[in-house]
């Protein structure tokens, strides 16, 4: 399966696009608005409800000085390259694939919840793709286009509720714009003047968006993004019904494939997407910070009806083109 070893690393980085549906207001219940005028009269402010889930803060004002179409149209024109690459040499899997149905399933119930984080999201037009390689990784560019590598799935062994960690980690770095943010630091200090020259008119724009897509299949990202990342990831995990201790599993697992967590692996290609990420202790303990604050998220969600954990799996299944094996039922 290894036919795809040349593609880009792109660090952390559906066939449909999925938007939340929109709920109206509540009735208003007798007395609350004179309440609420009340509390305003008397100089007092109402309490603003407290959001359920993780707190990572605000995005950086940096992903402001590069506009998110400009980002989003260079990310969809790479993606397009690497897939017609890819399919050049037999390494795009097809949609009937068992792990592409597998990854596009646990997608489906992912997306929905991805407009809390992007106002832009909804109208992202997401797909997620598999490509054949040994490469240890996994990627969702900015506008929802997410790839996953055999390799990822096949050395970690990966369950259901794992690669909906590694996929939610992915997903949460195209909806806080970490690639944007990125490239608008580079945009305020090394190319500040010809990014800036090109995004107010004064030439160079087409330059400037083919440099965004080198960018993105080259980025990597700061340790503080990959632990936002993490923390988001969890979250979209825990409300589409996977368990989010899976995180512990999971970074375990690619702690002891680069030898001990340690973000080493000498020339594992697994060191390839562990290298960028916090390793070890630290982040499992980061993981398990914040459980707390998904738990009920996962207690309250609905299940999945299919797993397609590769224990259910045979070697022979994991990438044949018919349907998954029979799902057992997991709703609750």
């Amino acid at each position: 399966m290894d036919r795809f070893d040349h593609a880009p690393s792109y660090h952390c980085s559906l066939c449909a696009a999925f938007a939340r549906l929109s709920t109206g207001d509540a009735p208003a219940q007798p007395g609350r608005r004179d309440f609420a005028v009340a509390l305003l009269a008397g100089g007092l402010a109402a309490p603003a409800l407290a959001r359920e889930g993780v707190d990572v803060g605000k995005q950086s004002s940096f992903s402001k000085l590069v506009p998110a179409e400009q980002v989003e149209q260079a990310a969809t024109q790479q993606y397009a390259q690497l897939l017609a690459e890819a399919r050049a040499k037999n390494a795009l899997l097809p949609a009937s694939a068992t792990q592409t149905v597998r990854l596009r399933a646990i997608s489906q119930r992912i997306i929905p919840f991805t407009p809390d984080w992007n106002a832009r999201a909804p109208g992202w037009k997401w797909e997620v793709n598999l490509l054949s390689s040994k490469q240890i990784n996994a990627f969702c560019m900015p506008g929802g286009k997410i790839a996953f590598f055999t390799g990822l799935i096949e050395q970690l062994k990966l369950n259901d509720d794992e690669v909906a960690m590694v996929m939610g980690h992915e997903v949460a770095h195209a909806l806080r714009e970490h690639a944007r943010e990125r490239m608008g630091k580079s945009a305020a200090t090394n190319i500040g003047l010809e990014i800036g020259a090109a995004l107010f008119g004064l030439g160079g724009a087409g330059r400037t968006l083919a440099g965004m897509g080198a960018q993105l299949l080259s980025l990597k990202f700061s340790r503080d993004d990959e632990s936002e990342a993490d923390l988001v990831g969890m979250e979209l995990a825990a409300r589409a019904g996977y368990d989010p201790r899976s995180g512990v599993s999971l970074w375990t697992k690619m702690g002891q494939a680069t030898g001990g967590g340690g973000g080493g692996g000498g020339g594992s290609k697994l060191a390839e997407y562990g290298s960028t990420h916090p390793q070890g202790p630290t982040r499992i303990k980061d993981i398990e910070a914040n459980l707390p604050k998904v738990m009920p998220l996962y207690e309250r969600a609905p299940k999945p009806a299919q797993r397609w954990d590769r224990a259910a799996l045979d070697d022979g299944d994991r990438y044949a083109t018919r349907p998954a094996t029979p799902p057992r039922d997991t709703a609750r």
